[in-house]
């Protein structure tokens, strides 16, 4: 396949960039306009969805096929605001609390306003609290403090900050000279670049699809409906592009592209994911095959709305999963090939 080193760090700006951009789950305006920008540039007829996702064309014709992936990300809501002008948390998406404290983080208010603030534990200093390192990590324990002088529930309001208001993490998003990406929010973040890089070597007549194939990035997958809306009504394949989960007995790593067999909503069409092992085994990919079993996709999301298609599931490699993430350009490229040597063929 005509993947070229170029391919692969183009990707890996792309991650960066867009990991940078704050989206929790509801907040995705941001990241969408951004999206929209990069595919009208490409040329690619974009259609947003009443939900908020974006269903673009990429061309070719004869037995649909829809790749998803999904552009929010994990995040919080402003509970409420206690008597000490600390902010009490509600998360959005699943992980634990002890996988964002001590983080930076920034408060969206909903007149457009932004301020700065970092999670700690109520108990933070071990100066003051002997056993704060056995603090049960709760929403009444784990807390956002506003990085402004307030010390009251009526100095934040002046600030402009509501419950309701949105929370985004700090990405905090590196790139190694070894080739791995650390960041939050590589879910789902890579493989929405892997499509981008995908579809831009369409653009660039590089490939061409070997069928109709459409992208459809979705905005809510995070809290479980993201996919049960927006996938065409012709699609007979939909393969979701998400993360491999790494970690136990799993195959998977941050070098390889994943191909899971089955998740928590149960196995994934046999004769597509044999037919992506297949492609894999004649690319001599870096793959493997796993079973995810306290994962779910927005194509099992979709089987479940009434979706009549085959279904898979594909992704790079991601450690830490809805925690500080790793990855490795090599996954986004294992990755890339399989989509390529699945759906298109080179010009000519």
């Amino acid at each position: 396949m005509p993947i070229q080193p170029a391919d692969t760090e183009r990707m890996v700006e792309d991650t960066v960039e867009l990991c940078r951009i704050p989206s929790p789950t509801g907040l995705t305006k941001r990241v969408r306009e951004h999206l929209i920008r990069v595919y009208e540039s490409l040329g690619f007829p974009i259609r947003q969805t009443r939900k908020g996702a974006l269903v673009i064309t990429l061309g070719g014709s004869g037995r649909p096929l829809a790749l998803a992936a999904h552009f929010d990300t994990l995040g919080a809501m402003v509970r409420s605001i206690k008597p000490t002008g600390r902010l009490r948390l509600n998360i959005i998406g699943g992980f634990p609390l002890n996988h964002i404290e001590r983080e930076n983080c920034l408060i969206h208010t909903r007149a457009g306003k932004t301020l700065e603030g970092c999670i700690q534990i109520t108990e933070a200093s071990v100066h003051v609290f002997r056993e704060s390192g056995k603090t049960e990590r709760t929403d009444k324990t784990v807390e956002v403090v506003i990085d402004e002088k307030v010390s009251s529930r009526e100095e934040v309001k002046d600030l402009g900050i509501r419950p309701g208001d949105f929370v985004s993490f700090d990405p905090r998003t590196v790139v190694t000279k070894s080739g791995f990406l650390k960041s939050r929010h590589l879910d789902d973040k890579a493989s929405v670049a892997v499509l981008m890089q995908f579809a831009r070597m369409i653009s660039e007549g590089r490939i061409v699809p070997d069928r109709k194939t459409t992208l459809v990035l979705t905005s809510y997958e995070e809290v479980g409906h993201g996919g049960a809306a927006s996938i065409p009504a012709d699609t007979h394949d939909l393969i979701a592009v998400d993360m491999g989960a790494v970690g136990d007995d799993l195959e998977t790593n941050e070098h390889k592209v994943s191909i899971c067999a089955k998740d928590s909503g149960g196995p994934y069409d046999h004769d597509l994911t044999t037919e992506l092992v297949r492609v894999a085994e004649r690319l001599e990919l870096d793959y493997a095959v796993d079973i995810y079993p306290a994962y779910s996709s927005d194509v099992m999301v979709a089987l479940k709305a009434g979706h009549d298609v085959r279904h898979a599931l594909v992704g790079p490699g991601v450690f830490a999963s809805h925690g500080y993430e790793r990855t490795h350009r090599e996954a986004l490229e294992n990755t890339l090939r399989l989509i390529v040597g699945l759906a298109a063929r080179k010009k000519g």
